[in-house]
């Protein structure tokens, strides 16, 4: 073999290199969010993907329920996703029934519960137990999620106020779809969920947080999959989102930042 021709043999292989090494680090992170970070997320992919080559495809469902797009359902039909993003005790659930790796899960905001009502309609007071009481029974219609926020409405705190009959007759759970946008449109006097699940909806007028002694605070965390197609890229999202960087955003979608140590 000539000089030359081993000259351009070396060439080829350094761009065969080069390109192996762009399309190894420039992946599609394919990333499902339950609705209480939905928000958040939106805003920062973009920030994520200024400094990343890799690309995040986001898809929605509620962290548990029977609804056809909740992320159990969707998992169960066998959907792929390489990262989940929900209420951290659903998320222990796919780690023990395999779906998700040991390991990876990284807590990135706590969630608190909050009211709306349909704009311009009077605003009743939540702000103490026996406020909040009142507000329940007073309501000729009450909405709350059919997921995390409104089992916990519905299984443990109406029980422990003693309105569980009543809320029976008054309360409905919302499937598919935002419980301020069901008050927005008048089908129901007053929502409970999230309060970053409220927020962004027009047409609704947010009352305030649950009391301290009704307030349930959730953490929303993420884990891999354990059929991820990248880990390295999975993993660098992840990173992102649970950095000092990316609180701000966070803080102003309602959440509340963790901050928490990566375990890997």
């Amino acid at each position: 073999m000539t000089l030359q021709n081993t000259i351009k043999k070396s060439a080829l292989v350094s761009l065969a290199s080069l390109f192996f090494v762009s399309t190894t680090f420039a992946a599609d992170i394919h990333v499902i969010t339950s609705g209480a970070f939905a928000e958040a997320l939106k805003t920062l992919v973009p920030e994520y993907e200024k400094q990343s080559p890799n690309k995040v495809i986001i898809s929605y469902g509620s962290s548990m329920g029977a609804a056809p797009d909740a992320i159990p359902a969707r998992l169960g039909r066998g959907e792929k996703f390489d990262v989940l993003i929900l209420a951290g005790p659903a998320l222990d659930d796919f780690i023990k029934s395999g779906a998700v790796q040991p390991g990876t899960r990284v807590d990135l905001v706590a969630s608190v519960m909050g009211a709306v009502v349909k704009a311009g309609a009077p605003k009743p007071d939540i702000s103490t137990m026996e406020k909040l009481k009142q507000a329940l029974i007073n309501a000729k219609s009450v909405a709350h999620s059919a997921s995390a926020s409104g089992v916990y409405l519905s299984t443990e705190l109406f029980p422990k106020m003693g309105i569980a009959e009543h809320m029976n007759k008054t309360a409905n759970k919302i499937h598919s779809e935002r419980v301020a946008s069901v008050v927005a449109r008048g089908d129901a006097e007053l929502g409970f969920q999230q309060v970053s699940e409220l927020l962004p909806i027009p047409g609704v007028e947010f009352i305030g947080e649950l009391p301290p002694e009704a307030q349930k605070t959730v953490l929303f965390s993420a884990g891999i999959t354990t059929n991820v197609s990248n880990l390295n890229a999975s993993r660098d999202l992840i990173a992102f989102l649970a950095s000092p960087k990316a609180a701000p955003t966070i803080q102003k979608a309602g959440l509340k930042p963790v901050l928490p140590s990566l375990p890997w």
